[in-house]
């Protein structure tokens, strides 16, 4: 069993939402479609 967990924490707001995570640290993006494909690459 793999005991490795990654942990991301996400604030979505009106306009913006934060992504957090150990390896990137803070990310901000459009809260749009746009902001959302780039979060899943």
């Amino acid at each position: 069993m793999n005991k490795d967990k990654k942990i991301h924490g996400i604030d979505i707001s009106k306009n913006v939402f934060d992504v957090y995570s150990e390896a990137s640290g803070h990310c901000q993006f459009n809260n749009d479609e746009k902001g959302f494909k780039i979060t899943l690459k």
